[in-house]
């Protein structure tokens, strides 16, 4: 059973519950003899600590990513995990490091470990931590600059720190009941794809050609972390063409626009350059062929998704929108007899491929695409996932909440009958689905950064440890070329 480690004694009425808890009293050498009392074994170390920089107050908490004393630094891989958890408490938190001193420190050495990077000082953690089992620490803060022990203001300030120890409480017990050994496997292909590589790189290149700032239109691809990397370099988002200043450089977006808001950036003398999707270019042009020859589109796709809103502005009066079996069931046009469908290209393949069969029935003279609309990357992650959803007792996706590749897959797995989670990052892993799940499958959505699926590989091994195998459905080997704006 994973121990919770409480220091000092007099936290003793913080509510943790749940696994075995273990107080130590004040001060190293009371946490040296806990230490040296606790079967070898995972522990996470609960209690009140010191802040070391301005920006860590009073009643918030610190969750250590290592901890330093005199044996040497000791990683918390799970960090992330534990800082995500707390956070959906409601409470504030913080990751950094925790150094451990022998004694109270006092302003000036304060500052001066600040200054080593630490966020944090605690008389016991460095004594009580295990570099070879699962190890975390949760430090609520009490005394922080300008505000040290021995003052008026340490009464409430501690209480505040107790307050926030408690609420933390049910973080803690999950963590502890999270740690396991436990098998990933990795479902490959996964993360970027061609589409996405080129748009970032489109991004990145006209920002070297014209400096910053460069302006998007809406996300160039939907992924969070993707948007900050890119507004860290000097790109700026927009969700319009009219908040571009005139004669500036902007950028379409993978997912497309329509003709109307390739005619909005003319009319302000924008230089634009085009990242859409080549595969959904493919889709903009089958629009145009079909409804150039008088049948109305049947666009099987999400009304709410800008590949779809982009699609549609190519000929508004002749696209219908498909949502799903039933809308497919019911929908009606002037002409049956000359209609076409066309697909939305990060759809699930066998949910699209039902909604297109009740088109083809209901529809006999419909024109088809010569080639799936649905990318190849939506459909080898898909069939990928499918490979090991089954094999697996939970399933993380790793994507942004907006990213419809992303959505699609934890369909996917959940049609097999596992269920499935979608993660902007490993921050996002709830603690409690994993108590129960010793086999994880894990996979990225096509605008998802690969950093993302190691660094929450990495998290689970602080938790216990992990076996990973890679397994590989198939190879990509598509590449798309660059515009000319940007060569």
């Amino acid at each position: 059973m994973t121990p919770i480690v409480c220091t000092p004694l007099w936290i003793e009425q913080a509510a943790v519950r749940g696994p075995r808890t273990v107080h130590t009293g004040l001060g190293p050498r009371r946490a040296a003899a806990a230490a040296a009392r606790l079967p070898s074994g995972p522990r996470i170390v609960a209690g009140l600590g010191g802040g070391l920089t301005p920006s860590v107050r009073p009643g918030d908490v610190v969750v250590a990513t290592e901890v330093r004393g005199p044996s040497g630094v000791v990683p918390v891989p799970s960090a992330p995990l534990l800082a995500g958890a707390l956070r959906r408490l409601g409470l504030t938190v913080h990751l950094g490091p925790v150094v451990g001193s022998s004694h109270v420190v006092r302003e000036r050495e304060r500052a001066a470990l600040a200054s080593s990077g630490a966020l944090a000082v605690d008389m016991e953690s460095a004594w009580l931590a295990d570099r070879d089992e699962p190890f975390a620490v949760v430090r609520a803060i009490v005394d922080t600059v300008g505000e040290p022990l021995l003052r008026p203001s340490t009464v409430s300030n501690g209480l505040a720190g107790l307050r926030s120890l408690r609420r933390a409480a049910p973080a803690i017990t999950a963590w502890a009941e999270a740690v396991r050994p436990r098998t990933v496997l990795l479902a490959s292909p996964r993360s970027f794809c061609a589409g996405v590589e080129r748009a970032i790189e489109i991004v990145e290149r006209a920002l070297e050609k014209h400096g910053a700032p460069v302006y998007v239109r809406r996300q160039i691809v939907h992924n969070t972390h993707v948007v900050h990397r890119l507004q860290g370099l000097g790109a700026v988002f927009v969700d319009e063409v009219e908040e571009v200043p005139e004669g500036a450089t902007l950028v379409f977006a993978a997912h497309g626009v329509s003709p109307a808001v390739r005619h909005a950036a003319a009319e302000r003398g924008l230089s634009v350059v085009d990242a859409t999707c080549p595969l959904v270019t493919k889709v903009h042009n089958e629009v145009r062929r079909y409804t150039n020859r008088g049948e109305t589109v049947f666009l099987i796709g999400h009304a709410e998704h800008e590949e779809v809103e982009g699609t549609v502005g190519e000929a508004p009066d002749n696209v219908v929108i498909v949502g799903d079996v039933a809308a497919a069931r019911a929908v009606t046009v002037h002409d049956p007899s000359r209609t076409a469908y066309t697909m939305q290209t990060t759809l699930a393949l066998d949910e699209a491929e039902e909604i297109a069969s009740v088109l083809r029935e209901r529809f006999p003279g419909l024109s088809a695409p010569r080639k799936d609309d649905i990318c190849y990357a939506t459909t080898n992650r898909q069939r990928a996932l499918r490979a090991i959803a089954r094999e697996v007792d939970l399933v993380l996706v790793v994507g942004s909440g907006n990213s419809s590749n992303s959505r699609r897959l934890v369909e996917v797995s959940e049609r097999e009958g596992t269920p499935a989670v979608l993660v902007d990052g490993c921050a996002d892993v709830d603690l409690r689905r994993l108590a129960g799940a010793g086999r994880i499958g894990l996979t990225a959505g096509a605008s998802a950064p690969p950093h993302l699926v190691s660094e929450t590989v990495a998290a689970l091994r602080g938790l216990g440890p992990v076996s990973v195998a890679e397994n590989t459905l198939t190879e990509e080997e598509m590449t798309f070329t660059l515009p000319r704006e940007v060569l």
